[in-house]
C-alpha cells in the first residue's frame, strides 16, 4: 500500500505494528512479527531515516532501545510528495529523449521531415485534421484551387467560435471569383484577419508553427494549386502536396508567411457590410499624419528605443507605445518592422 511513497513492504508491516502498539523494542517486533532481530534493527533504521518511526529519548535504564510511530499524515506526505516529484522528473525525462529520438530520425530520415501525399480528397483530410488540433491557422490562398474551394471550408467558422486563430492572404484574382467577396467578409465578421496582394508565390497553409502543407505539381505536369481558397477544380490530373513537419524548411515556410503579410493590405467590412480595400488597382486612401505622428514614426524607422523617444516627445514611455500601438492599428500592422513596412508602402514618411 505504501510502495509509492517508497516503503517496502516489510518495511510497512513493521510500522504498522509500532502505529498499533504505539512503542516497542527490536525484541518485541522480531518476536510479534517473526523477523531476525538483526533485520528488524535494519528496517526500523530504514524507517527512522524515512521519518516514519522516532526513538523514545529516554528507554528503560539498562533497557533496550525503544522505537515509536510518527503521525501518518504528516510522516508520508513528504514522501508522497518526493514520490510525485519523481514521476514529474522521470516524465519530463521521458518527453525530452522522445523528442531526441524523432529528432534524431528526423536527421537520419529525410521521410520523417517531409511527407508527400496525392489526391485532392487526401489534401483536404488532412487540411482539416490539421485544423482541428491547432491554435492558429495561416493560409496564403492563390486563385484557382483544387482541393478545397472556399465555399467548403465549413470548419472555420466552427473554429473560430471555438478560439482558433485564422490570418489569411488573399490572392486579388481569388477575390474577383464569383461568391468570394461575401465568403471573405463573412470571415472577417466571424474573426479571421484577412489581407491581401496582387499576386502569391506559391499557395500554403501553416498549423501553429510545428506542421505545414503546400504544394508540389500535378501529375498532368501542369501547374496548379492543391490547396485553399476558391473556385472550381477545373485542372486535370491529381494534385500532389508536401506535408512538412518541424525543420528549417518550415522555418522557411513561416517566414515567407510573415514577409507577405507585412507587404499585404489589410481587409475589413464596412459598416454597409462590404468587403472594402480588395481592388488594388488604383492608389490606396491617402492618409494623413499629424507632424507629431509623423516624427514619432521617424524616430521607430531610426531604431531609437522608446525610451529615448519618450525622452525628446517629453512624454511617459507609456505615452509613446500607446501612440505606437494605435500608428500599427491605422496601417494593420501586428509587429513594428511590419509597422515600418506599411509606412513605406503607404508613403506616410515621403
Amino acid at each position: 500500500m505504501l510502495e509509492a511513497a517508497g516503503v517496502g513492504a516489510v518495511e510497512e508491516r513493521v510500522y504498522r505494528f509500532l502505529v498499533g502498539v504505539r512503542e516497542a523494542d527490536a525484541a518485541g517486533i522480531s518476536a510479534q512479527l517473526g523477523l531476525d532481530v538483526a533485520r528488524v534493527h535494519w528496517l526500523l533504521a530504514s524507517l527512522h531515516d524515512k521519518g516514519l518511526v522516532g526513538r523514545v529519548a529516554e528507554p528503560p535504564e539498562g533497557g533496550p532501545e525503544r522505537y515509536v510511530a510518527m503521525a501518518p499524515d504528516a510522516a508520508l506526505r513528504p514522501l508522497l510528495l518526493r514520490g510525485h516529484e519523481a514521476l514529474e522528473w522521470a516524465r519530463r525525462g521521458v518527453e525530452q529523449l522522445a523528442e531526441e529520438y524523432r529528432a534524431g530520425g528526423r536527421r537520419h530520415d529525410a521521410g520523417q521531415l517531409v511527407e508527400v501525399i496525392t489526391g485532392a480528397s487526401v489534401i483536404r483530410q488532412r487540411l482539416r485534421q490539421m485544423a482541428y488540433g491547432a491554435g492558429e491557422m495561416r493560409w496564403l490562398c492563390k486563385a484557382r484551387p483544387v482541393a478545397l474551394a472556399a465555399a467548403e471550408n465549413d470548419e472555420e467558422w466552427e473554429l473560430l467560435a471555438r478560439g482558433v486563430r485564422y490570418r489569411t492572404i488573399y490572392e486579388r484574382e481569388l477575390l474577383e471569383g464569383p461568391g468570394m467577396v461575401d465568403n471573405v467578409a463573412r470571415s472577417i465578421r466571424a474573426g479571421e484577419q484577412a489581407r491581401a496582394v496582387g499576386t502569391l508565390p506559391v499557395r500554403l497553409v501553416i498549423a501553429d508553427s510545428s506542421m505545414a502543407i503546400c504544394p508540389l505539381v500535378y501529375e498532368s505536369g501542369e501547374d496548379g494549386d492543391p490547396v485553399g481558397g476558391a473556385g472550381p477544380a477545373d485542372r486535370v490530373g491529381e494534385p500532389t502536396a508536401a506535408v512538412v513537419h518541424s525543420s528549417s524548411l518550415l522555418d522557411a515556410l513561416i517566414a515567407l508567411f510573415e514577409s507577405q503579410w507585412a507587404a499585404a493590405t489589410p481587409l475589413h467590412v464596412t459598416d454597409s457590410g462590404e468587403l472594402a480595400d480588395v481592388d488594388g488597382g488604383g492608389p490606396r486612401p491617402a492618409v494623413h499624419l499629424a507632424d507629431d505622428e509623423r516624427y514619432l514614426l521617424s524616430l521607430i524607422v531610426a531604431g531609437v528605443a522608446d525610451k529615448a523617444i519618450a525622452s525628446q516627445l517629453w512624454v511617459s514611455q507609456r505615452t509613446v507605445q500607446r501612440r505606437i500601438q494605435a500608428l500599427m492599428q491605422r496601417a494593420g500592422a501586428l509587429t513594428r518592422t511590419q509597422l515600418v513596412w506599411q509606412a513605406a508602402q503607404r508613403g506616410w514618411l515621403a
